[in-house]
């Protein structure tokens, strides 16, 4: 199932999870669900849990930042994908986040969007499900104890703002879909179905530039050297040893500074009039869309979809259809293109619209990762 050269740790027995969870995350279920579904199937895998409810927006992200981690053999998240949003950022704001980010993270779905879960469940070779299903699925994976490397991206935005990023970043249609629908989370995952028709009836069309640098591209087209022991980023290559401060972050060497034009050997897109545009790294997009039914957890790529404008509703929704099977590239859709790369570049014309990072709003501005 892996691709060869993934190798993998496993959990020490009996083993002390710290386990982050919001209460208030997809349709409010998350503690009910995780004290009858998940905490006796882990008291029987011998994993003993200390379980932190967050109160608030970044309190998740002030907790690992801040906190001895030492303790506890795997962090384990339990709610949408904002949460571990919070916690990839809080961990690589550490000091020592090279050795922080060893720490083996666990996703257990308690939101609406769960698209990492879903990734995850997928990679493992497992049926498509949902709901309780995918929840039992998860807790069984940690149970096994066996985790593996993740790819992050590193996002850099105009303003000067970093993130490190896990699933995806969009612009457009998928993302209006994404924040609109933040009212109907009592809903659950239909809340997407829902903000989808509503943004298919006031269809928009964004204005900007988007610039990537392709895999084929790369120079003598040979995949960037792995320091298997280094957290990878995206599109970075490591620098030789000894050049970096201690506890600085990683650099982005494949990327020039967003005030200059991209490197030569990038690739610009000729139109500049999109309905969407989304870099996503895993999978799955959502529990019931399958939109990079080619990627991995640590395959080095980032998978950038684009949509011309032009495009039809009636189309639209087909591809929407379709990607709930991961089949919409079968449909071969003029508008739409999809293509690897290692990255990426958008630079909006006016601040329209609403950006989003594993999900979470972002202002309009220029970004690359």
């Amino acid at each position: 199932l892996s691709p060869p050269g993934d190798s993998y740790g496993v959990l020490p027995r009996p083993c002390h999870a710290l386990v982050l969870l919001n209460p208030q995350s997809g349709s409010g279920r998350a503690l009910d669900d995780f004290q009858a579904v998940v905490q006796p199937m882990l008291a029987e895998a011998d994993i003993a849990t200390t379980v932190f409810v967050t109160e608030r927006a970044h309190h998740a992200h002030e907790k690992v930042r801040d906190e001895d981690l030492s303790q506890w053999d795997t962090l384990v998240v339990m709610s949408g994908d904002g949460l571990l949003f919070e916690v990839v950022n809080g961990l690589m704001e550490r000091p020592d986040w090279k050795e922080a980010m060893k720490k083996p993270l666990c996703i257990l779905p308690g939101g609406s969007g769960n698209a990492l879960a879903a990734s995850i469940n997928y990679y493992a070779g497992y049926d498509h499900v949902a709901k309780k299903k995918l929840l039992t699925n998860c807790t069984f994976i940690l149970c096994k104890g066996l985790y593996t490397q993740m790819d992050l991206v590193s996002l850099s935005t105009a303003s000067g703002k970093r993130f490190f990023s896990f699933l995806g970043f969009g612009w457009g249609f998928i993302s209006d879909v994404d924040i609109d629908s933040e009212k109907y989370r009592w809903l659950g995952s239909a809340r997407f179905t829902l903000g989808t028709l509503q943004c298919l009836a006031k269809l928009r069309v964004y204005h900007g530039r988007l610039s990537y640098l392709p895999i084929s591209a790369e120079q003598g087209s040979s995949p960037a050297p792995r320091d298997a022991s280094a957290p990878v980023t995206n599109g970075h290559i490591p620098r030789p040893a000894g050049t970096e401060a201690p506890g600085s972050l990683p650099p982005d060497s494949l990327l020039a500074p967003l005030g200059q034009p991209v490197p030569a050997h990038w690739t610009v897109v000729p139109e500049e009039e999109f309905v969407l545009v989304y870099a996503i790294y895993q999978s799955h997009l959502g529990t019931n869309l399958l939109m990079a039914p080619a990627a991995r957890l640590h395959d080095g790529c980032i998978h950038l979809f684009y949509m011309k404008a032009g495009i039809s509703r009636v189309t639209l929704l087909k591809l929407f259809l379709a990607m709930s099977r991961g089949t919409h590239l079968d449909l071969n859709c003029p508008h739409l293109s999809y293509v690897p790369v290692r990255a990426f570049r958008l630079e909006p014309r006016v601040a329209a619209g609403v950006m989003t990072v594993d999900g979470e709003a972002l202002a309009c501005e220029p970004v690359q990762g």
